[in-house]
C-alpha cells in the first residue's frame, strides 16, 4: 500500500456493499467510499468497473471517477413498482467490463427458451458475448433436445450443457477461460451459478444453497455480486434475477433475431405493422412455415417491452431536465 494518500491509482471493483466498495489491484485490496461529486451525479460503480482512487492508508480510500465501461449488462430499474404503475424507470447497470455472459439455466423446471433470449439480447446490446450454459445435465434425460432448442434461438448464442458433479461439458466450457477474460454468471436463483464457480475453482469460494425439489428453486443462494479470480480468469457471481425486463436493447434484439430483422427489412412498407398490410414478409414467412409462430411472438414481445421501457425512460429524462431547468431559474432569481 502506498504511503501517499493523494496518489491516484486504478483499481477494479470486486464487491459493492451499500455505501462502500471493495476494490482490488493485484494482491492489494482496499475499501472505498464515493466522492461527493459522484454521489451528486448519481454515478454508482458496479462490480467489474475500473475506478480511479485516492488511496488513504489510514481509513477508507476515495473513489474519484469511474472509468468508461467497455461493456455492460443492464436491466430496467422500476423502483419496485409493477409495469403499469411505474413512474421512475431507469437503466440499472448490474456488471461492467465483461467479455462473456454465461446465461446459467438449469435443465429442470427452470429451463426457459424465452428467458435465455432475454438475457442474450441484453448481453449483445451491452457488447458482451452470450453463452447459454445449461447446468445439471446429469439429471436430464433429453439434454441434446433442449440444447438444440437454445441453439436455434440465434446464431449469436453459443450453447454448452454441463454437469458440475460429473464434469460433463466442462472441457467445452473451459474454451472461454482465456487469461484476462471476465465472465458474468447470470440466471435464476438455484440454477447452479455458485456450484459451477466452486467446481471450476476446485474449492468452495462461493456459498451453495439447497434446492427445493417441488419447484427447483434455491433456498440459500448468492445474495450479492462479487468478482472472483480463478487462474487468471475473472468470474462475477450474481444473485438470481426473478425477471429481466428489456430497456435500451433494440440493437441486441435485432442482432439476436437477425433473421426476423432481415424479414422486416423486406416488407413492402417501412412502417408495416405485420397485421394486414400487403407485401408483409413476416406474414408470408409465417404462412409458408419458414418462421415459427412462437419465435415471432417472442421477438414481438421483447420489442414491445423494450419500446415501452424506452418511452418511460425518455419521459423520465425529460421530467428531470425540466426540473433542473426550473431549479436553475429559481436559483438565478435569488
Amino acid at each position: 500500500m502506498t504511503d501517499n494518500p493523494n496518489m491516484e491509482s486504478r483499481y477494479r471493483v470486486v464487491l459493492v456493499h451499500k455505501e462502500r466498495c471493495l476494490i482490488r489491484r493485484g494482491e492489494e485490496e482496499l475499501y472505498c467510499v464515493l466522492a461527493g461529486s459522484l454521489r451528486y451525479k448519481d454515478e454508482i460503480p458496479v462490480v467489474g468497473d475500473y475506478v480511479e482512487v485516492t488511496v488513504n492508508p489510514y481509513g477508507d480510500s476515495l473513489i474519484r471517477s469511474i472509468l468508461p465501461r467497455r461493456t455492460v449488462f443492464c436491466r430496467p430499474d422500476r423502483g419496485g413498482h409493477a409495469d403499469g404503475f411505474v413512474k421512475t424507470l431507469q437503466v440499472q447497470p448490474l456488471v461492467a467490463n465483461i467479455d462473456y455472459v454465461f446465461i446459467i439455466t438449469s435443465l429442470n423446471n427452470d429451463f426457459s427458451v424465452s428467458r435465455i433470449a432475454r438475457y442474450a439480447a441484453t448481453a449483445v446490446a451491452g457488447g458482451a458475448v452470450p453463452v447459454a450454459v445449461l447446468t445439471k445435465a446429469d439429471v436430464c434425460e433429453n439434454v441434446a433436445e433442449l440444447e438444440a432448442q437454445a441453439a436455434a434461438l440465434s446464431e449469436r448464442i453459443e450453447v454448452v450443457s454441463v454437469s458440475a458433479y460429473t464434469g460433463f461439458g466442462l472441457d467445452r466450457l473451459r474454451a472461454y477461460f482465456k487469461p484476462g477474460a471476465t465472465i458474468a454468471l447470470l440466471g435464476s436463483s438455484g440454477a447452479g451459478k455458485s456450484t459451477l464457480i466452486n467446481t471450476l475453482a476446485g474449492r468452495d469460494v462461493m456459498r451453495v444453497g439447497e434446492i427445493r425439489e417441488v419447484d427447483s428453486k434455491g433456498r440459500h443462494t448468492t445474495t450479492h455480486r462479487e468478482l472472483i479470480e480463478v487462474d487468471g480468469v475473472a468470474f462475477i457471481d450474481t444473485p438470481g434475477l426473478r425477471e429481466l425486463g428489456m430497456v435500451d436493447a433494440e440493437a441486441g434484439i435485432q442482432d439476436t433475431f437477425s433473421d426476423i430483422a432481415e424479414l422486416i427489412g423486406q416488407c413492402a412498407f417501412s412502417d408495416c405493422t405485420h397485421r394486414t398490410e400487403p407485401g408483409c414478409a413476416i406474414r408470408q414467412a409465417l404462412a409458408d412455415g419458414t418462421l415459427a409462430p412462437e419465435r415471432w411472438e417472442m421477438y414481438a414481445r421483447l420489442e414491445k417491452e423494450n419500446s415501452w421501457s424506452m418511452a418511460k425512460k425518455n419521459e423520465l429524462m425529460m421530467n428531470v431536465a425540466m426540473w433542473r431547468r426550473k431549479n436553475s431559474r429559481a436559483n438565478r432569481k435569488r
